[in-house]
């Protein structure tokens, strides 16, 4: 058993349970997988492993660094990869070993990772949700800040406040979905709810944490 598989998100769609309930559901390109790496505490002074997400991609859209370490596991058209801590009961992992799908099963709990959507320099009221201030009766405070610290002291901006800046293109974790279903012919994955990122953008799905 491996800790996780990497994939791509395909997109979002339903499905109806036997009594009849909708559930959102996103669909995921999850795997096959080879392992580059394996991580040891010996040597690296942890225990994880590397995975790399095969896919259909031309040997020009892989920098030459990646690819010798690629070359060195024997591993070839992985550009996605990304590393797994390894966790008690997890499988001794080598370089070269396949990691598929049919390792899950409905009603697993994973957590997804992926980027999110990029959208831009954003204000405080799209970006952190401020209410903003009165839209009428001669208010000119509409979607400004307000105050972001006092003068005297400490006379200066404190860290970590928030303001107008670039929005989305992050890291996000989202945590405990559940898979509905398993489709190991395709090598898809389909689990409830939304998970970040636009349609074609990587992901990690690990076994839940929690």
């Amino acid at each position: 058993m491996s800790p996780g598989i990497l994939g791509k998100k395909i997109g979002m769609t339903q499905v109806f349970r036997s009594d009849g309930q909708a559930v959102p559901v996103t669909l995921l390109k999850a795997g096959p997988c080879l392992v580059v790496q394996r991580k040891t505490p010996s040597i690296d002074g942890y225990d994880a492993v590397q995975l790399g997400f095969v896919e259909f991609v031309k040997a020009a859209r892989i920098n030459k660094p990646l690819t010798g370490h690629l070359k060195k596991a024997g591993v070839e058209g992985a550009r996605f990869v990304r590393e797994l801590r390894m966790r008690p009961g997890d499988d001794d992992l080598k370089p070269g070993d396949k990691v598929l799908i049919d390792q899950f099963k409905p009603k697993d709990k994973v957590d997804v990772i992926g980027v999110s959507k990029g959208r831009g320099f954003a204000g405080l009221v799209k970006r952190h949700h401020f209410r903003g201030g009165a839209a009428t009766h001669g208010s000119m405070f509409h979607r400004a800040p307000g105050s972001i610290g006092a003068s005297s002291f400490p006379s200066r901006v404190l860290p970590g406040m928030r303001m107008a800046g670039h929005m989305g293109d992050a890291r996000v974790t989202v945590r405990n979905l559940e898979i509905i279903d398993v489709d190991t012919e395709d090598n898809v994955l389909v689990v409830k709810g939304a998970v970040p990122g636009p349609n074609g953008g990587y992901v990690v799905v690990r076994r839940a944490k929690r």
